[in-house]
Formats: structure tokens, sequence, C-alpha cells
């Protein structure tokens, strides 16, 4: 019997923050495709654009105008998917099977910038700094209104990952109750924390219990780089390719230094070096096909930002668990018009891929990090 490869070779891969396995199938990256295409996204946007909803002095869908913004802007989304409380009252439900549970809250959107044609592998790092720090601030806002349980930051970016406007911003829902997919992740969290005994040398979470985020990047940082699947690191922060990754080039962020359970623990060096690898990331994505690389990315930490107490430090409480990270989940596979398709199988049994992460971590860490767009001037 040949020796196991698993460049080669179906196998399944766990995951343990959402308690899930991922079906590889390498073998499958050799079929060729004669299914849909996608149009490649706009690379000549202009600077500004008269009819675009997010423009500064433009008119909102919504009707409210938006202000002369010189950097980065918030506002409430004028459609958004949680109204804040309060909300109607619940029926009886008519079957148990048949349950409703209330939800309140709010969606904000945060511009990143406002020049209508930038994004952020093309912004600064200065100004992805400044889209850091709007994100805090509304963590903070938002995470301290009554009945809110969970915030969440993300971004949609291109018009195959459901975006509307390619006007460069991202939102921030906060709701009452914590979504289903963080929870599993922060319910996996507790639980290792609980039964599993701390590596040596690896960081923990506060109180001294094992954290699974730090163990994990421990050990990605052990591997030889011809076998591994980081992509790119600096003094503060790592980006990934997780072994157990869904999508072909989904990339995970997270801290290696220390454990960190939210955007307001940064220290100046950790909210600069942040910035940097968020767009060191983007700038390879967009290099691996040159193209605007379409993603959906969701910062994942404290449901709520800490409490202080009365000498303003942050007080330490269960949810510390959590350990800061950042998953982009990007859809291209082959090439700027061929995307990974949720279907057959991966609905009805489980998530499958083709590309295993070590190889697609390879194809990123050869990518250029100077923008295709400026590498052709």
């Amino acid at each position: 019997m040949e020796p196991f490869d698993p460049t080669t070779h179906p196998h399944r891969r766990y995951n343990p923050l959402t308690n899930t396995h991922i079906l590889v199938s390498p073998h499958r990256t050799k079929r060729p495709w004669l299914g849909q295409t996608e149009p490649a996204e706009p690379s000549n946007l202009p600077q500004y654009d008269p009819a675009c909803y997010l423009c500064p002095g433009n008119t909102r869908a919504g009707g409210k105008v938006n202000e002369m913004y010189t950097s980065t802007v918030v506002f409430e989304n004028d459609y958004a998917a949680v109204l804040p409380p309060p909300g109607p009252v619940t029926p009886q439900a008519a079957h148990p099977l048949l349950t409703v549970e209330p939800i309140q809250g709010g969606c904000d959107v945060v511009c990143f910038h406002p020049r209508h044609d930038l994004s952020l592998p093309t912004l600064s790092v200065s100004d992805v700094e400044n889209i850091v720090d709007e994100w805090t601030r509304v963590y903070m806002r938002r995470g301290t209104e009554l009945g809110i349980k969970y915030v969440q930051i993300f971004e949609n970016k291109g018009a195959m990952m459901g975006c509307s406007n390619p006007h460069p911003h991202s939102q921030v829902w906060s709701l009452s109750t914590v979504p289903t997919l963080p929870a599993k992740e922060l319910a996996s969290l507790h639980n290792y924390a609980s039964t599993a005994h701390v590596h040596s040398g690896v960081p923990t979470e506060p109180d001294g219990h094992a954290c699974l985020l730090c163990e994990y990047v421990h050990h990605e940082l052990s591997v030889p780089e011809d076998e591994g699947r980081i992509v790119v690191t600096n003094e503060h922060f790592v980006a990934l390719v997780p072994w157990w990754a869904y999508w072909p080039f989904e990339i995970m962020v997270l801290p290696h230094k220390r454990h960190i359970s939210s955007l307001v623990h940064f220290t100046v060096d950790e909210k600069h070096a942040f910035a940097d690898i968020m767009s060191r990331v983007t700038k390879r994505y967009d290099n691996i096909f040159s193209c605007s690389f379409a993603y959906a990315m969701g910062v994942h930490q404290r449901p709520l930002p800490p409490r202080r107490d009365d000498d303003g430090m942050y007080v330490k409480d269960a949810d510390d668990i959590a350990h800061l990270h950042v998953h982009f989940e990007p859809p291209l596979l082959r090439s700027a018009s061929v995307r990974k398709f949720l279907a057959g199988f991966e609905v009805m049994a489980e998530p499958q891929r083709d590309l295993t992460a070590e190889q697609a971590a390879k194809t990123l860490r050869n990518c250029s990090e100077v923008h295709y767009l400026l590498a052709a001037e």
C-alpha cells in the first residue's frame, strides 16, 4: 500500500473552532472547468461617483445626505437588518418546533475613505489604522448599549460576495443575542480551556488557562515554511491558511505574541501591526489573479468590550477566553472569473475543498506585496 500523501489523497480535517470536519480532495484540482464564470470586478472606478450612495456629499438611498467627510466615517445603516428596542410582542409558538425569538440591535456602516476607487489593499497603512480606530469606537459604543450581547464587524468586498456598492466600506451589526458561529467558537475556546493542558512556552489566556488559538498559532510558527500554512507575519500578528480552511484561499489573522481578546486591548504598536498585516494580506489577494479580489471578512473577539473598574482598568471575566482573530473567506478558486460554489455534497453532507491549505498558503506567500496596479505603472 502506498504511503499517504496529503497533496494527492482525499482526507478529512477537523476544525476545533466549530467542532466540524472538512473533506479535502486535492486530486480534483486537475478536473477541467466548464461551469459558470463571473464577470471581472471593475478596476477603473472613478475617485468620485455622483450616483454612489456612500460618496461624500451624496444623498443616500434612505434620503439622508452624507457629510463631506475626509477620512473614515460612520453612520447608521438606512436599511438595518435589526432594529432598536422596543420590538413587537412575540407571538406564542404554534408548535414547540416552530419557535420564534425576538431580536433587537443596530447596524452601522463604516466608510473607509472618501475616495470611491480605493479598498483595503490600496489604502495606506495609516488609513487602515483609522479604520481600526473606528471599528474599536463602534464596538465600544454599541457594546455598552442596553440589551446588546454581541457586536460583529464585517466586510463584504466584491459583487460576487453580495456587496451592493463598490465604495470601500464595512458594517457593524449589534445584536441582542450571540449569533451561531461566534457562539460555537466561544464554546470551543471555553471547552479547550477547561480540559487541555498548557504546552511549555505557549502564551495563555489571562487566567493561565490553555487557549486553543494560542496553542494553534504556536504550532504553526514551528512548522517549516515549505510544509506550512503561514502566509505572512509581523512583530505581533500572523496570517495563515488554517489547517481546516474551507474556502480556497481562506486566511485567518491572529496575534502570536500574547493572548488578545478584543480590539480595545491593542497597544499602539499592536494596532499598527494589525493594520499592517491586514494591508499585506489584501494586497496579496488582489495579486493572485490581478483583480480586485472578492471576500467576506469578519472580526471575531469578545462578544462585548470589557468593563472598567473605578481605576479605569479593564476587568477580567470569562469572555477573556476569546482570542481575537479575523476570518477572510474569499470565493475565487482558479482565476478571477471562476469561483467556488457551495452545492451538492457540501449542502447535503459536509464542506469540501480541492486545493490543500498548504498549496493555498504557498501561492499566497509567493504573491508580491506591491499591488499589481502600482506594479504596472
